[in-house]
């Protein structure tokens, strides 16, 4: 193939520029860093801030109890590929957590929760006769924007140490994060400044950390995993009456019948509200808009 001179300098100009943008830092594409959690709100969290440069596999997925979870052989052996593990404190990772890291010692475990003041597990109505739960924690920290913040924090950080050629984008990721629950937070907190109820009845006590951070208070019917005897039932139904609850509230993996039971005798409505809804923002202001209804 003859060129004039012209044609050859620019034909080699051309072949160099699309060698150079083979190699370049900017056309290349690494694999995605494979990374596990815990819950479907870590999926959201960790995908926030690192984007398309991770690869989040959840262990409980949408329908299953952390309580009770068990690990599929199918996730234990995809762990082995996992850079890092973002736990929580849930129920599951106390049990697993120890064969998690043995399936894979070289990945790097980050516990979410460092940072956080941490409250104890409630314990059993007087009535109940439970073993001794000293030095278990409430694990729910994510249904609080401002404790998310926190485990933001640490996610990008871990992210960054793992995967520094992202770097900027997952700090400029973070920042945008950290700017959507600074708006959620206030949102809450404008929604539910006009209520005049601040104690509300739910079934399994996920929501201890949404109601101290905004000023609520929870009463829980299930406590320590357990449901209530007869005696306590009695004084939770007699509680219901005279504090004039409106709902009692239940999340997609609970029992509903003590709910029900409940809810008839003092006339309120069972309502379903899920703290493991993987749309972390929508979901929040569905829970404070339902919450601002009943409390207000």
């Amino acid at each position: 193939m003859k060129f004039g001179n012209g044609s050859a300098r620019s034909y080699l100009a051309s072949l160099l520029a699309a060698w150079i943008g083979c190699w370049s830092p900017c056309a290349y594409t690494a694999d995605p860093l494979p990374v596990f959690v815990s819950i479907l709100p870590q999926k959201y969290f960790v995908e926030r801030i690192g984007g398309h440069q991770v690869q989040v596999s959840v262990m409980v997925r949408q329908g299953q109890s952390p309580e009770t979870y068990e690990p599929t052989p199918r996730q234990m052996a995809k762990l082995a590929q996992a850079k890092l593990y973002f736990r929580i404190g849930i129920p599951f990772e106390n049990i697993w957590l120890e064969r998690i890291i043995a399936a894979n010692p070289r990945m790097e475990v980050v516990d979410c929760r460092q940072g956080i003041s941490l409250l104890p597990v409630m314990q059993s109505h007087p009535t109940l006769e439970a073993g001794d739960q000293h030095g278990m924690a409430d694990p729910h920290i994510w249904t609080s924007p401002p404790l998310v913040k926190i485990m933001a924090a640490h996610i990008r950080n871990a992210l960054i140490a793992a995967h520094p050629v992202s770097s900027s984008q997952f700090e400029k990721n973070y920042q945008a994060f950290i700017q959507d629950l600074n708006q959620l937070d206030q949102y809450i907190r404008h929604t539910l400044a006009g209520i005049t109820h601040r104690r509300f009845m739910v079934f399994h006590p996920a929501w201890r950390y949404f109601a101290r951070t905004y000023g609520l208070e929870e009463i829980p019917i299930e406590r320590e995993g357990k449901e209530p005897g007869a005696k306590s039932l009695a004084a939770l139904i007699e509680q219901g009456r005279q504090e004039e609850f409106r709902a009692i509230f239940i999340q997609k993996q609970s029992s509903r019948s003590n709910a029900e039971l409940i809810a008839r005798a003092i006339g309120a409505e069972v309502i379903v509200l899920d703290p493991l809804a993987e749309d972390y923002g929508r979901n929040l202001r569905h829970v404070t808009s339902v919450l601002a209804k009943v409390l207000r």
